[in-house]
């Protein structure tokens, strides 16, 4: 067979690909789509940045402009002397979210894993009533078990402790939900080599199912992060120690107390708590990528 004919066919066959190795007159029709709806969703992250740099006078302009046409540092000179003048200086409450944020992430990742694995591949009374609690569990807002947190934190002795912000955040229903379907996705035959060759249930986890579902969990500490790193609960109910409370209630009090006043303190402080989640989402969209494609696939 001559080598121009070999080239066509493997050229015609692309595999299990499902995007052309270079474009396309066909695309055409997807750009068209794809572009305005991606310009439509990335003018808020413009926003959040360009009016982090606004003088005060264009912060209160109408209508609101997208794009400072003079950017100035400001609103973030404003941010970190209103902070050097309180008690707690800022860089404590920064401290405060990034060792709750590890903390909690880590630990939800390991609980979900665990008991994802539990309910996906092991077999025990009952196995789908937990799991169907599970699911029950994903329909309950914050505010509806406030209560119930903040008595189980009370008689837990957690008050103005650390551990008030990681406990009420440590198990996330739609986490174990994700990684559990992702498990689903793992033969059975896998797991049944491994305790042939004398596995015990923590190396299954370490050496199958952590590798396997890494993009499951790659997605899951994304979903965590976001959560944990603005949350304003814990230090609204539980905590009274300044000292012990985080940076996301920082910044939020800061809008609060002075909604006219401190606009472009506010607009400061909203790029720094949405930059770490960029930058997150960043690193790690390939692997959010892979789980939504992968997700529905048995």
């Amino acid at each position: 067979m001559s080598q121009p004919v070999k080239r066509r066919r493997r050229n015609a066959y692309s595999g299990s690909r499902i995007n052309p190795s270079r474009f396309s007159a066909s695309q055409i029709k997807f750009y068209l789509v794809l572009l305005p709806l991606a310009a439509f969703m990335v003018i808020p992250v413009l926003m959040i940045v360009n009016r982090a740099f606004m003088p005060l006078g264009e912060l209160h302009a109408f209508p609101p402009r997208i794009f400072a046409s003079e950017f100035t540092f400001n609103n973030f000179r404003a941010l970190f002397r209103l902070s050097s003048t309180t008690g707690v200086p800022m860089s404590r409450y920064l401290l405060n979210s990034v060792v709750i944020t590890i903390l909690t992430v880590i630990l939800n990742l390991a609980i979900s894993v665990t008991g994802a694995y539990a309910l996906s591949k092991k077999r025990f009374r009952l196995k789908e009533r937990l799991f169907s609690i599970n699911q029950l569990a994903l329909m309950f807002v914050p505010t509806a078990v406030a209560v119930p947190r903040y008595i189980v934190i009370v008689n837990s002795g957690m008050l103005n402790t650390l551990f008030a912000h990681i406990l009420p955040l440590v198990a996330m229903p739609v986490v174990l939900f994700l990684i559990k379907q992702f498990t689903d996705q793992i033969p059975d035959a896998l797991i049944e080599a491994a305790v042939i060759d004398g596995a015990g249930d923590l190396t299954i986890i370490r050496r199958v199912i952590i590798p396997l579902t890494r993009p499951a969990l790659a997605t899951a500490a994304v979903l965590s992060f976001q959560l944990v790193w603005g949350a304003v609960e814990a230090s609204n109910n539980f905590i009274t120690d300044d000292s012990l409370r985080t940076l996301a209630f920082y910044l939020n009090a800061i809008s609060t107390n002075n909604t006219v006043s401190a606009a472009g303190m506010t607009a400061a402080a909203s790029l720094i708590l949405f930059l770490p989640n960029l930058i997150i989402f960043i690193f790690m969209q390939s692997q959010v990528m892979n789980t939504m494609s992968h997700s529905g696939i048995k």
